[in-house]
């Protein structure tokens, strides 16, 4: 259990780190849009890389950072009956969703995205667009990092899950473990 608890932890520390540092493409983005709008509305100068550059970072950071959203728990889930849920209720509701749900859906844009970017790189595909960014096949990489990314943080709450089943979730870090919502901690407590 020890060595679920280290693995559970280091995808963790993983898409922390990596949601840390990709999270900083949102002012880059920001940035690059106000030179695009400044330039065309105030200078009357366009430049297509530019406009595509500021799409691939929203793309860049979005895929990159969904491991660690899934880590906070920012996704969106039908919280009538997760929230209120005991804490092992809560883990066996997570780990059938990983092993029903993400696991198959990271796998499945996996195996359908591969040989789309492998093509993208055999001839180093650019933008479309005349003028635009070269590299789109870097951009489309970040299809695949989205998918193990994701994998592995589902692999980590899934063991999570497992670790407070089995009554041993005090081999995580305290920020990893399931806590009470305000109002059943209050309702427990009574």
């Amino acid at each position: 259990m020890r060595a679920l608890a280290a693995v559970v932890t280091a995808i963790s520390a993983l898409n922390r780190i990596i949601g840390h540092v990709f999270s900083w493409l949102a002012l880059g983005i920001v940035v690059v849009c106000f030179t695009v709008v400044v330039q065309r509305y105030v200078f009357a100068v366009s430049f297509i890389w530019m406009q595509d550059l500021y799409i691939w970072l929203n793309g860049a950071m979005f895929t990159a950072v969904a491991g660690f959203a899934l880590l906070r728990d920012d996704h969106v889930r039908v919280d009538i009956f997760y929230r209120p849920a005991s804490i092992p209720r809560k883990a066996l509701i997570d780990l059938i969703g990983v092993v029903l749900f993400l696991l198959p859906f990271c796998v499945i844009v996996y195996l359908y995205a591969m040989p789309f970017v492998q093509r993208s790189w055999s001839y180093l595909e650019a933008s479309a667009n005349v003028g635009g960014m070269p590299g789109l096949y870097i951009l489309k990489s970040f299809i695949i990092v989205f998918a193990v990314l994701v994998g592995l943080q589902g692999l980590a709450m899934a063991g999570r899950s497992i670790l407070t089943l089995a009554g041993r979730d005090g081999l995580l870090p305290e920020k990893l473990r399931y806590t009470l919502t305000p109002d059943h901690a209050t309702e427990a407590a009574e």
